[in-house]
């Protein structure tokens, strides 16, 4: 990390802003008196307010983190600031008071635009007063300066709002080649010459515009070019050794090298103005900067290496097409050769050598800078000139580009413009998959915890919009692996701290180990037993191998750990060089660094266990060969990155592989990241075939609604729809408002199926748009009947589909992109189910990939398409989770393969009967082959005859005739009989039918089976069920990731996705199932996407602070697709929770309403027995003084709300509400760790009371519920991570029928983004209010009046102190009740110790105990006595009257 930014991060953090704090601090007297929303009779608005919030409490406090902070949490900017804004009035001060405000927002994740968007008149000449000050280099200081530059980064990464992109093209469009030379531009429009014309309308209209206009048009064009003027500039000042050093310039530059990446990774952006870049030689004049190579130019020198890489980058500017290795080639040509030519014309004497040589021998930049260096300056200018990058001698003075042109400066330019430019996709290949000692505490690449979203990284960003394919899978190959290294560091050091490497005291180098570490085990010996040929074109090894010899630790358990790695497993070795004497204590809290020195890390993936015979195990024989080995020593062969073996070759480091001294392995879970980059790795060295219909929207560019069916060619007109309406007034209600054409609707058909055509998508071009046709033509229909058995009958949907949730199963059907948001409780599972189900009837040659981020997900998506009807032998689970299926039934590729092994031999033991029934010989049931052979000349054969001797007059009048001649009668004689009842023809014909479908169903099947016959070995007939029988094949995103190459190699097909969670799934994630297949004929044969997910509710998981902040790395693909505008549909029914809960979280979504039977149904008619309201906030005071508390960094805890929540669990518990109705949630690990703590001391050991369904946090428990949410929401001095509305919305959503939220009240309630929850929240009672007389089998309803006037809880000690003397009033009855249900489980234990709480100040007579006798609970008389919890023996009286504190 560059001191400069740490300076600056040091003199802004620390600052600590507790409720207190805010409530005694000037900021907040002022908010009170002019603007805060808790606050009415506001003074009128006074300009001098700002200009001296600005000076004395902003600037004044040298720009202090927490006064901004606390203004931004006042709503300053909405309330005050843009609200009362006016351009004449506007000093410098209340401009940058906007932009901090808006830079605070977005470095708090928050919206920061819709203030802007609301009241937009003003914002262009605020906008227009931003740039003027960009380039005002007299009157702000550095850190102001760079806060204006961060807030024109956050405008440049928010194109999507049509305010800002409005103003932003007019700084990048083509007029900006205004500031090129003539000769530069000239030869741009050569290439282009529809630029050419562009350019001379656009002069023309120029000359048609007002003076006023003109001057802004010039200073909209000239404004980027001005800015790079500045900056070189800066970077000069900062050489000058006459100056006195200033941390906030670095800070500048730093920000402003983001700003250029950003320009130049966005091609709205980058079109004209890499050109200016180019042209401004920036690069060049950072590279020769002295800045870069001092103490505090390391960030700058890695950003000003990505600006180069950008600044190359393989795409063609102009039409924004990739550019081929070839195409890039040619034009590294075209440079060399123009240099040539240069040498040729004015040096043809003495630099034969040179222009008489191939482009290849002289276009390395060793070779340019050995010809160049001899060359006079004046000589190097007319080869700069003559390539165009420098202007003719005339022109200088009239050029306004900060240049030196001294010899190494023209040279570089000249080397720059000419070298070979290395292949992106090599040094790609070329890199290591494993991190090294060097990258995992690189704080540029990979910053620690302590990121507070102010500072610049030399990392990526996933924007709204990508270069190309290329750019979009590098960029998320950079991050997944910096995200990966990440958490690998922290492995590592906790193993570390764990391990306590010690100095020997007298062997210099060998470690002591004082600890040990379940994770970790230190090295025998270590030995390179080969290291292959490199392969053709390649120049690191093909493979490197060592073997590893451990000894096992002692532990059993441990032992079977280290003996159960696997191939393929990942482990690190490491060389620790210790520090630390013997004894040393090692500290989590303090910097690793300083601590510990690791010397080395290395990565590699175990190949297998060494036998006895000196040979690796093979998996299957594993068990055998460690029943072999004797003692504790055990040798493991692994592979070595050739890469990384390769780098330190070249740069004489072999000795690492020598000297570890400790190997680490990770938890198998979290340690897939290897496959996943090589899987992306394979990926950009393969020419990706995405849709032709996806591929700009992937993108970010095209039309937002190009990839929607109604825009599709191929959109289907007829959709079989199955059984997604249950009758025809659901069709009804379904299109409200359509007309419907019912004229082929059976009135006579019972529980008909609906087939319906939508005429605006039948050909009418003959017609005028007004008069097209736009109805809705219903057909329904009946499956024909499957046989003659009433267990054939097949499954039906029972869900009454909403209006939205048909049109998004309508949507899904169709051809295309379909999106679908899902807010809580709306149903998404079972339109994805209905989606399935239709496509699987209506295309049954297609094959459809579930797709989800969770295998929980993925479990409840296959239990619920396994209750329709899809034949199961279609039905395929890849992946770990299926042994979590609430089934008897196994879904993974052998239990598959079982099923149909045993269902062949069921099928063919009917074909035995149904030849004995028939009266034929033979073995036909052998064999698939033999029944097959049976059916056609024999089965086949009857019923021909059956059918001929029935086609006459004769027996059409016999209405018997029927079951006279029918073949089949003996086989069908277990069928419900009689079989025909003879009085009707056209009745008995179709039973007819119906037996030979149930036949001919037997043979179809067992043809199917057939290839489960040829193929002899399990992996052959599991490869054959996954490519060519499974029809709905169900995995993980990680499972895709993991196992791509292998599914692309088996040949793997699929013609839709339909993927659950996508808001939760990471970009690259997403599109990876895209590529599962390889391309056929070209084109990828993908007909349909489905997303369903929810962008408000939790984004992807991504552990590193600053690349969730900076890099944008928790944007989801299904985020960035609607923050393009792509059509997408929200589901707008819940029928999760009570409306008076949804009311809650509703107002997030646009007309979220309740479906009916949450307003009906008994559960929620009634109140939570033993409440006075359903939900409540409760407000949590310091619980023996002390508040939030962190033990370690952010790992926050609250023992107050910890004991309240346990004691409210109990509570419930003792009015008999089911422990898995009960969840408890919290906002951080910290307290989800201490509650299991509390309730473990507290209750769990109680079989009285026992623990809750599960006690999670909010992020983990997302996509779960329960009936009744305890949500602890722990901070008391700042709002945390739960202002991100997102996160709220999933906390207040869990419930169905109960949620009580505990926090503090005065400090969530003022909070901005949160406001409209905890509005609701707080039009009730703050204190929790009781009706402990009431029982949870006897609810009340919602018009009854409590049995008695309800108990106020004030604080923590009352709860808890509440609760214990109520346990003791009811525990004869709890133990009766136990007891009877119990019979032969000891008694519980008594209540825990009241002394063990220690609160502060006990509260003296609390409440007088008295426990009265209770009647003896039998089974018998159970259901009485559930009524009879005591309550009278605790004194309500006093219990009112206590005073708050």
């Amino acid at each position: 990390m560059a001191k400069g930014r740490q300076f600056n991060a040091r003199r802004r953090g620390g600052d600590v802003h507790n409720v207190m704090a805010i409530s005694a601090d000037r900021i907040t007297e002022i908010a009170r008196k002019y603007w805060a929303p808790y606050t009415t009779n506001h003074a009128p608005f006074d300009p001098k307010i700002v200009t001296e919030i600005y000076e004395k409490e902003v600037a004044g406090s040298n720009f202090s983190q927490r006064k901004v902070v606390l203004l931004e949490f006042s709503h300053y900017l909405e309330a005050y600031l843009w609200k009362n804004f006016s351009p004449e009035n506007s000093s410098n001060s209340y401009i940058l008071s906007i932009v901090i405000m808006v830079n605070e927002k977005f470095r708090e994740r928050i919206p920061a635009w819709q203030c802007f968007v609301d009241n937009p008149e003003h914002f262009p000449a605020f906008f227009r007063r931003v740039m003027e000050m960009t380039l005002d280099e007299e009157n702000f200081t550095f850190f102001e300066q760079t806060s204006i530059l961060l807030f024109l980064v956050n405008c440049f990464n928010s194109v999507e709002i049509d305010l800002i992109r409005q103003q932003i093209v007019k700084l990048c469009s083509l007029s900006i080649w205004i500031n090129l030379l003539p000769s530069q531009r000239n030869a741009l429009f050569a290439s282009s010459p529809k630029l050419k014309k562009y350019w001379t309308k656009m002069e023309q209209k120029l000359e048609k515009m007002s003076d006023e206009e003109k001057s802004a048009f010039d200073y909209n064009r000239r404004f980027l070019w001005r800015m790079l003027q500045r900056f070189k500039r800066i970077v000069d000042w900062l050489d000058d050794t006459n100056t006195e050093f200033d941390a906030d310039a670095v800070v500048y530059c730093e920000r402003f090298l983001e700003f250029i990446i950003d320009l130049e990774s966005l091609l709205t952006t980058r079109r004209f103005f890499n050109a200016l870049l180019l042209a401004s030689h920036l690069v060049i004049h950072c590279t020769l900067s002295d800045f870069i190579q001092g103490e505090f130019g390391s960030l700058f020198c890695q950003l000003v290496t990505m600006v180069k890489f950008y600044s190359r980058f393989e795409i063609d500017d102009v039409t924004g097409q990739p550019l081929t290795n070839q195409e890039m080639t040619k034009r590294h040509y075209d440079h060399v050769t123009r240099l040539q030519k240069a040498a040729f014309k004015y040096f043809r004497d003495s630099m034969q050598d040179f222009f008489l040589l191939s482009v290849q021998t002289v276009d390395t930049r060793a070779t340019l800078h050995k010809m160049l260096e001899d060359v006079s300056e004046e000589d190097l200018y007319k080869f700069a000139e003559f390539l165009h990058l420098v202007p003719k001698p005339e022109e200088k003075e009239q050029c306004d580009n900060y240049c030196r042109y001294d010899k190494t400066y023209l040279m570089e330019i000249i080397i720059f413009h000419c070298e070979r430019r290395p292949n992106q996709l090599q040094q790609l290949n070329e890199q290591p998959l494993y991190p090294s000692e060097k990258v995992v505490w690189d704080e540029n690449l990979v910053p620690y915890d302590e990121y507070d979203g102010e500072s610049v990284l030399a990392l990526n960003k996933l924007n709204l919009q990508f270069l190309t394919l290329h750019d979009y899978l590098l960029r998320n190959f950079n991050l997944f692996q910096l995200e990966s290294t990440y958490e690998i560091r922290q492995d590592i050091e906790d193993v570390l701290i764990r391990m306590k490497p010690w100095q020997h005291e007298s062997l210099e180098n060998e470690v002591v180990w004082g600890g040990w570490a379940r994770m970790a085990l230190p090295l025998s010996g270590v030995k390179i037993v080969n290291v292959g040929k490199p392969p053709l074109g390649h120049r690191a090894p093909s493979d490197v191998k060592m073997d590893v010899v451990i000894n096992l630790p002692k532990r059993m358990d441990l032992r079977q750990e280290w003996e159960g790695l696997r191939k393929h497993d990942v482990l690190f070795l490491i060389t620790v060089a210790p520090t630390q004497e013997v004894g040393t204590r090692f500290d989590p809290r303090k910097p690793f660094k300083d601590q510990i020195k690791v010397a080395a890390i290395r990565g590699c993936e175990i190949d297998g266990l060494i036998g006895p015979d000196g040979r690796i195990a093979e998996e299957m024989e594993m068990h055998d060969v460690l029943k072999q080995l004797t003692g504790d020593s055990r040798t493991y062969r692994v592979s070595l990155d050739p890469n990384q073996y390769f780098l330190d070759t070249i740069s004489g480091d072999t000795q690492v592989y020598f000297n570890f001294n400790l190997i680490i392995r990770r938890d198998p879970k979290t340690n897939n990241f290897k496959a996943v980059l090589s899987t992306i790795r394979q990926l950009l060295n393969t020419e990706c075939v995405v849709p032709d219909w996806l591929h700009d929207l992937i993108l970010g560019y095209g039309e937002p609604d190009s990839a929607h069916y109604s825009k599709n060619p191929n959109v289907i007109a007829t959709l079989d729809l199955n059984d997604t309406f249950l009758s025809l007034t659901h069709v009804e209600e379904a299109f409200p408002g359509a007309k419907l054409n019912t004229e082929k609707v059976d009135p006579n058909l019972k529980n008909p199926l609906f087939r319906l055509t939508f005429k605006e998508f039948v050909p009418q071009h003959d017609l005028p748009e007004d008069e097209r046709d736009k109805s809705i033509v219903v057909e329904t229909y009946r499956y024909p009947t499957r046989g003659p058995y009433p267990n054939l009958e097949p499954k039906r949907s029972t869900i009454h589909f909403t209006p939205m949730q048909v049109e998004a199963i309508k949507s899904g059907m169709q051809p295309g992109l379909t999106i679908v948001v899902g807010p809580p409780g709306t149903g998404k599972t079972d339109v994805a189910v209905q989606i399935v189900s239709n496509i699987y009837h209506n295309w049954p040659e297609q094959r459809t990939l579930l797709v989800t981020h969770s295998n929980q997900a993925l479990n409840q998506l296959f239990e619920k398409i396994m209750a329709l009807d899809i034949d199961e032998r279609h039905l395929l689970r890849l992946g770990h989770g299926t042994e979590t299926l609430e089934t008897e039934k196994d879904f993974s590729r052998y239990g598959r393969v079982n099923y149909v092994l045993a269902e062949r031999l069921s099928l063919l033991k009917e074909v035995e009967r149904l030849k004995n029934s028939m009266n034929e010989q033979g073995d036909v049931g052998y064999s698939c082959e033999t029944a097959g052979h049976f059916y056609r000349y024999t089965v086949v054969r009857e019923w021909d005859y059956f059918l001929e001797r029935i086609d006459t007059e004769e027996a059409k009048s016999d209405l018997g005739s029927i079951s006279k001649n029918f073949p089949f009668h003996p086989f069908f004689a277990n069928a419900p009989q009689p079989l025909f009842k003879s009085e009707n023809y056209e009745e008995d014909l179709e039973q007819a039918h119906c037996c030979w479908r149930y036949i001919k169903n037997i043979f179809s099947k067992l043809e199917e089976f057939r290839a489960f016959e040829l193929l002899r070995n399990g992996r052959d007939r599991t490869e054959y069920l996954l490519v060519k029988e499974a029809k709905i094949i169900a995995m993980t995103c990680t499972h895709a990731a993991l196992r791509r190459s292998d599914l692309v190699a088996l040949g793997f097909r699929y013609d839709n996705i339909i993927m659950e969670e996508a808001a939760q799934i990471l970009e690259v994630e997403t599109f990876i199932p895209l590529l599962l297949q390889d391309p056929h004929d070209g084109r990828n044969r993908l007909k349909r996407w489905i997303m369903i997910g929810d962008h408000h509710q939790l984004p992807p998981i991504v552990q590193n602070v600053a690349f969730q902040k900076y890099c944008n790395m928790e944007q989801s693909l299904f985020a960035r697709f609607v923050r393009l505008g792509v059509p997408h549909m929200q589901l707008d029914a819940q029928g999760r929770a009570r409306p008076e809960i949804a009311a809650l979280y509703n107002w997030r979504y646009k007309n979220l309403s309740d479906l009916p039977h949450v307003s009906w149904l008994p559960q929620f008619m009634t109140i939570n027995p033993g409440f006075l309201y359903n939900f409540q906030l409760i407000d949590v005071p310091d619980f023996n003084g002390v508040g939030e508390n962190t033990p370690s960094p952010y790992f926050y805890q609250n023992l107050g709300e910890a004991e309240y929540v346990v004691a409210l669990f109990t509570y419930m518990r003792i009015l008999g509400y089911p422990a898995e109705k009960i969840s408890i949630i919290t906002t951080y690990n910290g307290q989800a760790s201490l509650l299991n703590d509390v309730v473990r001391k507290r209750c769990a050991d109680n079989p009285l009371i026992g623990s809750p369904n599960k006690i999670s946090t909010v992020d983990k428990f997302q996509g779960q519920q329960n009936d009744y949410i305890i949500l602890s929401l722990v901070r008391t001095k700042h709002v945390g991570h739960i202002r991100d509305v997102r996160r709220l919305v999933v906390a207040l959503s869990r419930a169905r029928l109960g949620l009580y939220v505990l926090g503090r009240a005065s400090l969530f309630r003022n909070c901005y983004e949160l406001t409209p929850a905890f509005n609701i929240l707080c039009q009730r009672p703050t204190t929790l209010r009781l009706v402990p007389t009431e029982v949870y089998s006897k609810p009340r309803t919602m018009n009854e009046a409590p049995p008695m006037n309800p108990i106020e809880i004030y604080d923590t000690e009352h709860m808890t102190q509440f609760v214990h003397e109520f346990y003791l009033s009811n525990l004869n009855f709890l133990r009766a009740k136990y007891e009877a249900d119990n019979p032969r489980i000891p008694t519980p234990p008594p209540a825990p110790a009241r002394e063990e709480l220690e609160p502060k100040k006990p509260r003296e007579n609390l409440a007088e105990t008295t426990v009265q006798s209770t009647p003896k609970v039998t089974s018998k008389d159970k259901e009485e006595a559930e009524q009879q919890i005591i309550f009278e023996a605790v004194d309500f009286e006093k219990l009112e009257n206590i005073p708050k504190p």
